[in-house]
């Protein structure tokens, strides 16, 4: 399993009325992170020829971010087989280390040529695992 990990300082564009960040932007963060990871494993052939599409989405919320706060974010690929590939993402504050949010999103692996799902090749799988 390779771990990808980016850190995010919280802004004032990423909280809601309550002042901390807005479940949405955890989404955000998740997919984000989820399209980085991609994007640093893969060649451009794969990347011009592969794409991803979500096909389920579980999130859990821990804990609360505020302003200014530094978020530590993890993601790797747990299975992929077939079709599908599950990603986890997690985030913690990054001084504490406390949970903040764990996701688990399920991914299927689509060619541009024919917009239609495609089985995971081994050179994409053995790029996560």
């Amino acid at each position: 399993m390779k771990i990808y990990t980016q850190e995010i300082t919280v802004s004032l564009s990423d909280l809601d009325e309550l002042q901390h960040v807005n479940n949405v932007q955890y989404v955000q963060w998740v997919q984000d992170i989820a399209e980085a990871h991609w994007k640093s494993k893969a060649t451009n052939d794969i990347l011009n020829n592969y794409f991803w599409v979500l096909l389920n989405h579980s999130i859990q919320y821990k804990s609360e971010a505020k302003l200014n706060e530094v978020i530590f974010l993890k993601t790797y690929v747990v299975n992929s087989e077939g079709l599908t590939s599950t990603r986890k993402v997690e985030m913690y504050h990054k001084n504490s280390e406390k949970l903040i949010v764990s996701s688990e999103t399920v991914w299927c692996l689509m060619r541009y040529d024919t917009k239609k799902p495609t089985r995971i090749p081994a050179e994409i799988e053995n790029l996560f695992s």
